[in-house]
């Protein structure tokens, strides 16, 4: 991997601003914006590939992270209007959604009894009626009923709607949360932070700010979070920049970040269906890139049920050490979009050999990225 960036560097004909974006690379020193942005416009993809993985490499080795979790999507009722999105309903058509109660859900992590998953994930649409004290109360009862398993919940999104409908402050309404179970927080909502563009796609929700504010909050309070970006539909790439940037600057204060996963723009059933979708090799540059540029971010993930497997797979050379989890439920999120995986479930041998037929190994984790054995 070293002799492919250093004869890269030795080439008089190569690109000068390219080769020396390569040597900071190979001296493990960050690389600005304009940099960034001269990857996005001129970095070919065996280029930018050749840099995360020797990146990748040098983090990780060989090793490719997953984990054994499920999701619970309480609903998909939702007060705010996405264009990009195809899963919520709003509140007026609500029978054309679903609304699980606190004890659907419970039956639902009981299924799991006796198997070896380490992790709940639970993210829906933002209903008006299931607010901070009933959320408090689901989490408490999968507590109760199963100690060791890890509660990573809510989106940003959700949890600015819960603490101003509560009236708390965003402090004492995690604290609520974190008293009652919860651990983590996922990365959802973030979309792209660019107001001008957020007021195209998502007008109505938390702002890239507030987004922000929520994450150093739970980090703060040792809650440890995930962060993505929704790439592909009307931003420009200095907006992806300028969105990875705050993500860098933020986690160079808490270092409370697991990992960033990029999330791919799909355009079927939503306000947004008249985009074209990237192809995969813009794909696999995003995910390159976003390895390069964020020096911070120790993990990589490429969520398989947007990217599909196959597509996913093809991450793994470039830069992405994480493929999230065995899924084994019916997220919809994606699949309502028009994803490749209307069923998105794998088996942990199915997971495992997705990994190590490109010869990487696989190695189990918990949420927060320690191996299980």
């Amino acid at each position: 991997m070293t002799s492919a960036i250093t004869n890269i560097i030795a080439d008089p004909n190569f690109d000068p601003a390219l080769k020396a974006i390569a040597q900071k690379v190979l001296d493990a020193k960050r690389i600005n914006e304009e940099e960034a942005l001269l990857l996005f416009e001129k970095g070919s993809l065996p280029f930018v590939g050749a840099l995360a993985n020797y990146i990748a490499h040098s983090l990780h080795g060989n090793k490719v992270y997953y984990n054994r979790n499920f999701h619970i999507e309480p609903t998909n009722v939702c007060v705010y209007t996405c264009n990009f999105c195809s899963y919520s309903r709003q509140y007026k058509h609500r029978d054309d959604g679903w609304e699980l109660s606190i004890e659907q859900m419970l039956d639902m992590v009981k299924k799991y009894d006796g198997q070896p998953v380490t992790e709940v994930h639970i993210v829906g649409g933002v209903h008006p009626k299931m607010n901070l004290e009933f959320f408090c109360e689901l989490i408490a009862k999968i507590k109760a009923h199963r100690p060791d398993l890890h509660i990573k919940g809510f989106t940003a999104v959700e949890l600015d709607y819960m603490f101003r409908k509560a009236k708390l402050s965003i402090e004492e309404g995690l604290q609520q949360l974190k008293a009652a179970g919860l651990q983590s927080l996922p990365g959802g909502g973030a979309e792209i932070f660019a107001p001008l563009i957020r007021a195209q796609i998502c007008p109505d929700k938390v702002d890239g700010a507030g987004w922000l504010a929520i994450h150093q909050a739970a980090h703060e309070l040792g809650m440890p979070s995930n962060a993505t970006m929704l790439y592909g539909h009307i931003e420009s790439y200095r907006d992806r920049i300028e969105h990875m940037q705050a993500l860098r600057t933020l986690q160079d204060k808490t270092k409370g970040f697991n990992c960033f996963i990029p999330l791919k723009f799909r355009n079927d059933n939503n306000d947004m269906s008249y985009l074209t979708e990237t192809t995969t090799v813009e794909d696999l540059r995003m995910y390159a890139i976003a390895r390069i540029y964020l020096d911070n971010f120790k993990n990589l993930k490429a969520y398989w049920p947007m990217l599909g497997r196959q597509t996913a797979q093809l991450t793994l050379a470039f830069g992405v050490n994480d493929l999230d989890g065995t899924i084994d439920d019916t997220t919809k999120i994606y699949s309502m979009a028009g994803s490749e995986e209307q069923t998105p479930s794998m088996s942990t041998e199915e997971l495992r050999a997705l990994i190590s037929t490109v010869g990487k190994t696989p190695v189990e984790r918990d949420t927060v990225y320690n191996e299980i054995a």
